[in-house]
């Protein structure tokens, strides 16, 4: 929540960059068979069935999810869309569940299965399977129905790939093939981080270097225009309008110096640890070449966390990241009230600063 205050604080300033998810590296050569299209469908075919510990549900025939998210969307009947799981996260256990793949084919996976599941896990990061991800952030505090989310959709969409019957579980199973040295309890912390790194250095920070950018050249275009400061909006003593301009650049700096400090422990990753932080299940050097994995699909430094108790049991990295954004926001906060006050008027404000005209004002008053 923290994240999205901020975001929409920085939209607000024209922060953000607006960009689509960078492409993945391609996948090890194989066939590749596209998702095809959905026919129309009677009554009778609209649905198959699919079973999971508590029995029989009915999913529909054009998803790819199974049946533990559709009991989630039962026992969850709360939110709508716009409190659906963020993409980025989805896009981030993608990558997180080609890595797993590609690692675990090393450790003796069948590679027809791995292929199938890096494809399908591909098409996830990339945004192509959106509409199969339907559950809202209101789950148990695992994150376990996102995560069979991810693996049922790509066990399905896997199975499409291979030849199979969708739900069948065969050849390409959500828990032994997907999830695979994975638990619930590593993969959505490993998620979560891929997914505010991600969003930090392709969103935040290029767009506060930016605003930085644009701050320092009114600084250096205001540098002689002299004008008066003020204590409590008192007059005080002359300032050039560059050097208040200055202030707010060495904000910025300050801000982005604060985020990218808090960075290493993103990077840290918690896969590998699995229910508890032991590893059970897992083999030896997973976790670290799962890491490198995730490393090399995104060009970030992602590394395995030291300790899998502290990676699973907390999440002060991410409490840390946000408490820098929290500053930043503050920090843009005040820059846009000081601009937003210069420029009160036009007829009875201070009129220091003219903001562009860009839609109408007030219904009853002029300006």
């Amino acid at each position: 929540r923290s994240l999205r205050a901020c975001r929409r604080l920085g939209r607000s300033a024209g922060l953000l960059l607006s960009r689509p998810p960078a492409p993945l590296p391609p996948a090890a050569p194989g066939r590749w068979i596209p998702a095809p299209p959905r026919a129309a469908m009677s009554s009778q075919e609209a649905f198959r069935i699919e079973y999971d510990t508590f029995g029989e549900l009915k999913v529909p025939s054009d998803k790819y999810y199974g049946a533990q998210t559709v009991r989630s969307t039962m026992n969850f009947k709360i939110g709508g869309v716009s409190e659906r799981m963020p993409v980025q996260v989805i896009r981030a256990f993608g990558i997180l569940k080609r890595a797993a793949a590609e690692v675990n084919q090393d450790y003796g996976l069948d590679p027809k299965i791995a292929k199938a599941i890096v494809q399908a896990a591909n098409e996830v990061a990339e945004g192509k399977l959106n509409d199969h991800f339907p559950l809202v952030v209101w789950q148990t505090g695992s994150g376990t129905q996102t995560n069979m989310n991810v693996n049922e959709v790509i066990s399905n969409r896997a199975i499409e790939i291979m030849g199979g019957t969708l739900g069948s579980k065969k050849p390409v199973h959500p828990n032994d093939h997907v999830n695979k040295s994975q638990s619930s309890n590593d993969t959505f912390p490993t998620a979560m981080h891929i997914a505010a790194a991600q969003e930090v250095n392709e969103v935040l920070l290029p767009g506060l270097k930016k605003l930085q950018n644009a701050l320092e050249g009114k600084s250096k275009e205001f540098s002689q225009i002299i004008k008066i400061g003020r204590t409590h909006t008192q007059d005080a003593v002359p300032l050039t309008l560059g050097q208040e301009f200055s202030g707010y650049v060495q904000q910025i700096k300050y801000g982005v110096a604060r985020i990218e400090s808090a960075m290493p422990r993103v990077y840290q990753l918690a896969a590998g640890g699995t229910a508890v932080g032991t590893g059970l299940n897992t083999r030896i050097g997973f976790a670290e070449k799962v890491a490198a994995k995730v490393a090399e699909l995104t060009g970030l430094p992602f590394v395995s966390a030291p300790n899998k108790f502290e990676a699973l049991a907390a999440h002060d990295a991410l409490v840390e990241l946000s408490g820098a954004m929290n500053t930043v926001a503050c920090s843009l906060m005040k820059i846009a009230n000081d601009i937003r006050f210069l420029g009160s008027g036009p007829r009875s404000g201070l009129g220091e600063l003219i903001l562009p005209e860009n839609e109408p004002g007030s219904s009853i008053m002029p300006g």
